[in-house]
């Protein structure tokens, strides 16, 4: 603790006299993060000033989920036995669970709510403490529900694979779950059977290898689509290509455009998905990179900065700053037209999770009907 303050002092002395006082201007959202000990930060981004505070009862999160209405955060604890659910616009608690009992602990690894907000689809695994020794059980995939608080069946995995990690979205109807591996496999959500696979794992042109594709961005991404970085392997030149994609999940369409040789990148969509910007992470060498989405083109060259260990990149509301964040109790200001550092804000508390930046009242996107068998 001395340490972190000493720290947040030398970094405010580091400062120019009223820094602090002219950042701001991002637009006009309200920024939410998770911060040590056992709360949800408010800030307004105009100001970034501090706008209060959601006190949480289990202790630190260490993920927040948002729902798809953007409505409520799902918090998984410090603990991983524990998730806890708040309400955005009352920022309060308003609810919790645990699946642990007895000798048994139950670690959540993941989870993800359906739109409508009535169950979960939880990834867990079970330790069973015995007289002596812990019994760890195989990753398990179960629906939860969240009114009484129960199992409703263990769902099983995709092609009988067990996996330490699930990649999962409803489509905005929540009549379908999408399960995200080499191919997309498509459940129905009443009894969780497969009724549909996307073969992504076949070429989508020619000659050009299959499709896998990187983190994403789904706050400023329309329900039932997902704009992020791909790669794909060249046959001709045995090299992997990097690109932009956009995937529509309903439509089980895929539109891309190939920017150059694969390199490890960050994706952020901006607000009104027409821009793109991501980071490039590599011990001495910094790079912000931005994508013209309409144009379907890089912008200019990759510009290098001085970067920090850890990096973690968001559009602001209005979309003219960039927000550089993680790891530690700060997070830095650039201009997204010229790359220009604007200045470092002090955060009230270290962060433990992502940072939100939503808009204060988001309009609702349209909800496209939902298909399980739609053609390729």
């Amino acid at each position: 603790m001395k340490l972190r303050l000493l720290a947040a002092a030398a970094l405010i002395a580091a400062l120019p006299a009223g820094a602090a006082d002219k950042l701001g201007g991002g637009g006009d959202a309200t920024i939410y993060y998770s911060g040590r000990p056992n709360k949800i930060f408010i800030m307004d981004e105009a100001t970034l000033k501090p706008a209060g505070a959601i006190e949480l009862k289990n202790g630190l999160a260490i993920g927040l989920t948002l729902s798809q209405d953007k409505k409520r955060f799902y918090c998984r604890m410090w603990d991983m036995e524990h998730v806890e659910i708040v309400d955005i616009a009352r920022r309060e608690s308003i609810d919790s669970f645990s699946l642990s009992e007895g000798n048994k602990k139950v670690r959540i690894m993941g989870g993800e709510p359906d739109p409508t907000n009535r169950f979960m689809v939880l990834l867990t695994r079970t330790a069973t403490k015995q007289i002596d020794r812990w019994e760890i059980g195989a990753p398990t995939l179960q629906q939860f529900d969240l009114q009484t608080k129960k199992i409703v069946r263990t769902i099983p995995w995709p092609k009988g694979e067990e996996r330490e990690g699930a990649n999962m979205l409803f489509s905005p109807d929540g009549k379908f779950l999408y399960f995200f591996s080499e191919d997309v496999l498509i459940y129905e959500t009443q009894n969780f059977t497969q009724v549909d696979k996307w073969e992504l794992s076949r070429p989508l042109e020619e000659g050009m290898g299959r499709i896998d594709f990187g983190a994403l961005d789904i706050l400023n991404e329309v329900p039932g689509f997902f704009s992020g970085i791909f790669s794909v392997q060249d046959p001709v030149q045995n090299r992997r290509i990097m690109g932009v994609a956009r995937v529509n999940l309903l439509g089980k369409s895929v539109d891309f455009f190939t920017v150059g040789p694969q390199t490890g990148l960050s994706f952020a969509l901006a607000p009104g998905r027409k821009k793109a910007y991501a980071l490039h992470q590599e011990i001495g060498k910094y790079e912000f990179w931005a994508f013209d989405l309409e144009g379907r083109r890089l912008i200019g060259k990759a510009v290098e900065f001085p970067g920090r260990p850890r990096m973690s990149l968001k559009v602001s509301s209005n979309g003219k700053l960039l927000y550089v964040y993680r790891a530690g109790n700060t997070f830095d200001l650039y201009d997204a037209a010229t790359y220009k550092h604007l200045g470092t804000h002090l955060l009230e508390a270290e962060l433990t999770g992502d940072l939100f930046v939503m808009p204060k009242q988001p309009a609702a996107p349209p909800v496209a009907a939902s298909s399980g068998s739609a053609a390729r």
